[in-house]
């Protein structure tokens, strides 16, 4: 490597500005390995069900094994390389065809491929000017889900987890009754109150918590003998807050519970919904995939009358972690009304192409990853009817593991006529099981709510 002359250097404060910063060539060399390695030991054996899903090791232990310590001197690359291989080796290969976690599909190669591109890359997709391509494409990818929700228009924003899509839900509902809120707080408005089913997900609880609604002020209405909202009693919810003075603003339903795999009846609550003036979200992170199938989509029947819908490509349809829309119905610019900043340094008015293509300032982020562009690549390599066959195996295999587990001697549902979205409601014989079943005791069942009411 080559330095600078004493009489051309560049110093500025004991540092050499025009000096070496990086060996360009042996930092090629080293992605170049890294990748055969990830190559050879990730994606070529993530089918290979001989090899281990996980080389499990306690924590303790693992802390020995690997080399977490951080120097001061940095460390040669057949050390680094020796890190990655154990990096790989200990974790959890979540592309493996015997790993049955929560939510997790398998590996999409497409999509892989999109996330390699796009981590060379490194883009932050909040001006068209930084990220031209990735902005176009999260507005393609956007304007597809909104047409296969139904909505004749609409907006949309990826996020970095249903979660967040659930509680920008949460706020662009009370932005929309009390836009005071955005510039005057929280102060001058009433006891907000939500309402959501039993089975819903935790992070409607963290929203309200996070945003300063209070946890104590969300509702959760009764479900049925298969963990669906019973919209009569949402109405009884809602008519007892008004009751005591309080002001409902919005109804979560959910589109595949995380536990039963249910399905909110939505018409019925959007019914409901359009009665008392609420803002209607689902999230269908998890179910939001079954729309994609002609054979399936009856499940998420009346969700074009949602306000807004979280759907997580990432799921069911392999887009790779992270890869969650939330959709927004209408053109009412209601999340850039709700999120703006103007920060002027970043969204200037007066640029060389069409501003609005800035979409950074509807996002409670600034730097934002093109997370559309994995679902994109992998929709445009199976195209829309390979999605909706990928859906519809999927629900094919779950019926399959029911009545295989009716079969098989030492398990037993712990559901019948299971939604076809469910997971785990099976239970494995063991001893205990054997003897508090020959003694009459009850099997085993789901924990029973405790969260009712407001």
């Amino acid at each position: 490597m080559a330095f600078p002359s004493m009489k051309s250097a560049v110093l500025v404060d004991g540092v050499v500005l025009n000096g070496p910063t990086t060996d360009t060539r042996a930092g090629e060399k080293f992605v170049e390995e890294a990748c055969r390695l990830i190559m050879e030991e990730v994606v070529l054996k993530a089918t290979d069900v001989n090899e281990k899903v996980c080389e499990w090791r306690p924590p303790e232990q693992l802390k020995q094994l690997l080399d977490l310590e951080m120097r001061d001197a940095g460390e040669p690359h057949d050390r680094l390389l020796k890190l990655c291989r154990d990096v790989i080796h200990f974790s959890v290969k979540t592309n493996h065809p015997r790993f049955f976690n929560q939510l997790y599909a398998g590996l999409d190669y497409y999509s892989l491929v999109a996330r390699f591109m796009t981590e060379a890359l490194n883009p932050s997709v909040y001006t068209y000017e930084v990220s031209p391509v990735f902005v176009l494409v999260e507005e393609a990818v956007l304007k597809k889900m909104i047409e296969f929700i139904g909505w004749q228009e609409g907006d949309g924003i990826f996020n970095p987890g249903g979660s967040v899509s659930n509680m920008y839900a949460m706020n662009l509902a009370r932005y929309k009754y009390w836009p005071d809120v955005k510039e005057k707080g929280l102060s001058g408005l009433p006891r907000l109150i939500l309402f959501t089913s039993e089975e819903c997900h935790y992070s409607v609880k963290k929203s309200a918590s996070f945003l300063g609604i209070g946890t104590e002020n969300v509702c959760f209405v009764e479900t049925d003998g298969r963990g669906k909202m019973i919209p009569e009693e949402l109405e009884k919810q809602v008519l007892k807050a008004r009751k005591v003075g309080a002001a409902p603003f919005l109804v979560c339903a959910t589109s595949g519970t995380t536990v039963l795999g249910s399905f909110d009846p939505l018409d019925e609550i959007a019914d409901v919904c359009e009665r008392h003036g609420l803002w209607l979200h689902v999230d269908a992170s998890w179910g939001g995939s079954a729309l994609m199938s002609r054979k399936h989509r009856q499940l998420l029947h009346g969700i074009h009358r949602a306000n807004s819908v979280a759907w997580n490509p990432h799921k069911m349809l392999m887009a790779g972690i992270q890869c969650c829309a939330l959709l927004v119905k209408g053109k009412s610019d209601l999340l850039k009304k709700c999120y703006s900043a103007k920060a002027s340094y970043l969204f200037q008015q007066d640029k060389f192409y069409d501003v609005s293509y800035d979409t950074g300032d509807k996002s409670i982020q600034c730097s934002r990853r093109p997370d559309a562009f994995k679902f994109w690549m992998t929709w445009k390599a199976l195209g829309t009817l390979g999605l909706e066959e990928r859906v519809n195996r999927a629900l094919a295999l779950s019926r399959y593991l029911v009545e295989e587990i009716k079969k098989r001697e030492g398990f037993k549902l712990l559901m019948e006529n299971m939604p076809i979205f469910a997971f785990g409601t099976f239970l494995q014989a063991s001893e205990r099981w054997k003897r508090d079943q020959s003694s009459g005791k009850n099997l085993m069942w789901w924990p029973q709510p405790s969260r009712r009411g407001c």
